[in-house]
């Protein structure tokens, strides 16, 4: 198989990612609950940090629902998708020194880091959605973060994922009716 081939099978046997992107709807639903419970802000940042170590159970019991496997290891760019995960866990160093030097922007910039790490999935999945939302998302954030609470970033990174999640939909059942 050749390189576009290979990346034509994994969109379509991972479903262009979903499971992750549907997961991540559920963890920025965890993050608002966190902040409406109006904690002190090293508390709050902290459990926004622990927000997310649900996704890989969440996103593996959605790929059941949709029926994708997300541990599949049949196409070798599976291991590119990892390691552009890997990749977010570099750019959180950046949200550690957020949670400390400037605490209540943390969220903020947390959201930053979620939509910037979606862009090499644009590659990998041949997707017009990822770019789109990986530059959306960042610009959006730090707009609302620098002009309202941290409470309207979630509430937009909710909104904004449900969009995705829909565009993804709309994108693959045209890139499997090809």
């Amino acid at each position: 198989m050749c390189l576009d081939e290979l990346r034509s099978n994994i969109a379509i046997k991972q479903k262009k990612g979903l499971p992750f992107i549907c997961a991540s709807i559920i963890i920025w639903l965890l993050i608002l609950i966190v902040i409406l419970l109006d904690l002190p802000q090293n508390t709050e940042n902290l459990l926004v940090f622990c927000c997310s170590c649900p996704l890989l159970p969440i996103s593996w019991a959605i790929g059941k629902i949709l029926k994708v496997d997300i541990f599949d290891k049949s196409n070798p760019l599976g291991n590119v998708g990892f390691l552009f995960t890997c990749n977010q866990f570099l750019y959180l160093l950046i949200v550690m020194w957020v949670f400390n030097a400037v605490p209540d922007k943390m969220v903020m910039v947390y959201a930053m880091v979620f939509g910037a790490h979606l862009l090499p999935y644009s590659w990998l999945y041949k997707s017009i959605s990822y770019r789109i939302f990986a530059i959306i998302i960042p610009v959006l954030s730090l707009v609302i973060g620098c002009i309202f609470s941290e409470l309207f970033i979630a509430l937009t990174l909710i909104l904004v994922e449900c969009i995705f999640v829909a565009a993804l939909f709309a994108e693959l059942g045209r890139f499997t009716n090809k």
